[in-house]
């Protein structure tokens, strides 16, 4: 395939840890605190992906959040979510839930199944200072409302505006891509970033190479995209039938100040979270 495309490259390649979260689920943490800054905006990424019940089935708990959103991309499986403002929703398989936690919520994830695959995605997207204390927002958006974005597989766009192509939901401020890409063996994309925006892969299935090294990222490895200047986005070849996550921001350079669920700017703001959390005012 010839063409003048400038490829990103990977710079490091992360493996996932697996850790605990909630009542005992089991996940990989991919996108870890030590690379917030590295790939500002972004926050966190973990997968979930399980067949048995015992690693998932107790769920996510009444929780509180400030300052940032959680983007929940279910691939199989149901989870229920409520929230204290009353809200409820189920999210099914190819379902996203975009939250935006804002000021502050409180809410619940629970599996809504009691055997089967649970697999899925949640990202966490930083939201700039000016907006951490907005009021709090959330859509599911089922399988059948994600676009499917243009490309030579199956791809869905949950976010972004790619090759002309909106996606689910679209942030005037991070401006985030997020691309769920489908590559047959030896297949090959060369997939459009936007300059400046930091930048990442994670291969969920199967193994690929990244950029004009061809550096190969196994199954559930993360790819960190270089920002080298008058690259047009980033080369993939497919070496087995694979799936991945393409997912690209805008950084807001922000000081980011971090006490578990509450992400702000100082920390400062982040007692005062704790504060309003336990006098009850989310």
């Amino acid at each position: 395939m010839q063409h003048s495309f400038i490829s990103r490259e990977a710079e490091r390649l992360v493996d996932g840890q697996a850790v605990t979260d909630g009542a005992g689920v089991r996940l990989l943490r991919v996108l870890s605190a030590d690379l917030q800054r590295r790939l500002d905006p972004f926050l966190m990424l973990d997968e979930f992906r399980s067949d048995n019940p015992g690693d998932y089935i107790a769920g996510f708990p009444s929780h509180p959040h400030r300052g940032f959103e959680t983007v929940t991309y279910m691939l199989a499986g149901r989870m229920r979510h409520r929230d204290n403002a009353g809200n409820e929703g189920l999210l099914g398989p190819g379902g996203v839930q975009w939250m935006t936690a804002g000021r502050g919520i409180v809410h619940s994830e629970l599996p809504e199944q009691e055997d089967g695959l649970m697999h899925g995605f949640q990202l966490w997207l930083n939201l700039p200072a000016k907006r951490k204390l907005c009021a709090p927002w959330y859509r599911d958006i089922p399988a059948a409302e994600i676009p499917s974005a243009p490309a030579q597989g199956p791809a869905r766009l949950i976010a972004g505006n790619w090759r002309g192509q909106a996606g689910a939901v679209e942030r005037e401020a991070t401006e985030p891509l997020y691309l769920d890409l489908h590559l047959d063996a030896d297949g090959e994309e060369a997939l459009e970033i936007p300059s400046g925006h930091n930048a990442f892969l994670y291969v969920y299935q199967g193994e690929v190479a990244v950029g004009a090294q061809q550096r190969g990222v196994k199954a559930r490895q993360m790819a960190v995209l270089d920002n080298r200047a008058g690259s047009d986005g980033v080369i993939v070849r497919a070496a087995a039938d694979s799936r991945l996550l393409l997912i690209a921001g805008k950084p807001l350079g922000e000081p980011i100040a971090q006490w578990g669920p509450f992400v702000m700017n100082s920390r400062e703001q982040v007692e005062e979270a704790i504060a309003d959390f336990r006098d009850g005012r989310f």
